[in-house]
């Protein structure tokens, strides 16, 4: 059965709440460690991650050490309101596989007292035009709690869609929970010479 690429995934030129929002959107550096421990701490966040209780600081400031360096492929934004960290997102490699090299995972979290706000739709705009138009990410891939409704709702704004289910995927506060997995393709394949490709025609020359 084919799968339609354009109708279920909107178009996003630019994060939507970038002009007069109360925050902005930019690299995340290991300066903002700090702020990302105080948001991971609340089990309203971590527990619906696969981060675990007591995150710690210098953990954090070694893990943006890292994503600051030359050709590093993963892109991790925060939202900073006033220099605090109120949003997490990023996109990462889905494997070393050579033929795994159109597609990306992607990760975020949203500080409690922030969530419903806009700051997840603006962090997933960015990601997606970062892929869409810079990356030539065709494909990008998450995993969700099956009980998470919000961030199901989100992704699904953005064009995500449940390819299945893993049954008790992970612990979370003693249990085991399921995820889905959700997967978004490229909505406009890019153009070449200013002529737009063939959907279709592109699909199969991979096939």
């Amino acid at each position: 059965m084919e799968t339609p690429l354009a109708a279920s995934a909107p178009e996003f030129e630019t994060p939507p709440a970038a002009a007069g929002a109360a925050w902005t959107l930019r690299r995340a550096r290991p300066a903002d460690a700090e702020s990302l421990a105080r948001m991971m701490a609340a089990p309203e966040v971590f527990g619906n991650l696969m981060q675990l209780p007591f995150p710690d600081a210098e953990l954090w400031r070694t893990r943006l050490a890292g994503q600051n360096t030359p050709n590093h492929a993963d892109l991790h934004l925060v939202a900073d309101v006033d220099g605090v960290v109120v949003g997490s997102a990023g996109l990462h490699p889905a494997g070393a596989a050579i033929r795994r090299r159109h597609a990306m995972g992607l990760g975020m979290s949203v500080d409690v007292a922030w969530q419903g706000r806009g700051v997840g739709s603006a962090l997933m705009a960015g990601l997606c035009m970062y892929a869409d138009r810079w990356a030539g990410i065709w494909r990008l891939e998450l995993t969700v709690f099956a009980d998470n409704a919000r961030a199901l709702a989100l992704y699904r704004k953005f064009g995500f869609e449940v390819e299945g289910l893993h049954r008790g995927y992970a612990m979370r506060d003693g249990e085991y929970v399921d995820t889905y997995c959700m997967a978004r393709l490229h909505p406009h394949l890019p153009r070449w010479n200013g002529v737009a490709c063939d959907t279709a025609a592109r699909i199969k020359t991979m096939e």
